[in-house]
């Protein structure tokens, strides 16, 4: 079991470090709004959804409807399918845990997994460890925001660029392994064309099913390309 810990915990470093600042900043905006320490860790608990927590303390304050937050949730978090897509076969060899592995699959554990050579090779107990660990930081960062934030004043200004800067370190050493450049240069374009045609705020979702249809087009030429 501690081996698989120890394993678990140093692939998760990186997570870490920006999970613990960022569930911090949340549980602050929370405590700020008028919601206590409770609300903040049922939140992280249950939804754990990140930029969509951000999302849910104005709903919150102005108290939005069911049917606008299931619609805002189902249209910020919408890119996981394409996520669990990616994974769902390794999930379901783990019996007892697939439900919970599904649910914890966040921007930032989906790129620790891709980050491994081969997932197939990664114990269920080490992926599990993987999954929970991520989401207890998330969870201490903002249970600490909620006790503290009335306390102490920081300016969290841009903290949120040390995840993008880990998904830039991992593309690049994607980039490094890879058999071929293609897949990255149409994941690219496609977002470069949906961010021109959509807009910052709405180009995801267009570009995550363009490159889908575009990879699959080109799969018979890019399977070709890896066994080369």
């Amino acid at each position: 079991m501690g081996k698989y810990l120890r394993r678990a915990w140093v692939k998760t470093i990186p997570i870490m470090c920006g999970y613990l600042f960022l569930g911090f900043a949340f549980g602050v905006s929370l405590q700020q709004a008028g919601f206590g320490v409770i609300w903040a860790v049922a939140i992280s608990v249950f939804v754990y959804a990140g930029s969509l927590q951000f999302m849910m303390i104005p709903l919150l304050v102005s108290n939005a409807s069911l049917f606008t937050m299931f619609f805002t949730t189902l249209f910020v978090n919408c890119r996981h399918i394409f996520y669990g897509l990616t994974f769902i076969e390794r999930f379901r060899k783990v019996k007892h845990g697939c439900p919970y592995l599904i649910f914890s699959l966040t921007d930032e554990t989906y790129s620790v997994l891709c980050s491994q050579k081969d997932v197939e090779q990664i114990s269920d107990r080490e992926l599990l460890f993987i999954h929970v660990l991520d989401h207890l930081y998330w969870i201490i960062g903002s249970f600490a925001g909620a006790c503290f934030g009335s306390v102490i004043k920081l300016d969290l200004t841009g903290i949120d660029f040390a995840m993008t800067a880990l998904f830039g370190v991992i593309f690049y050493e994607q980039m490094e392994n890879a058999n071929s450049y293609l897949p990255a240069l149409v994941g690219l374009l496609s977002a470069v064309c949906a961010f021109f045609l959509f807009g910052a705020d709405q180009f995801l979702l267009p570009a995550l099913i363009l490159a889908v249809l575009l990879l699959c087009f080109l799969r018979p030429w890019i399977e070709v390309k890896q066994h080369e």
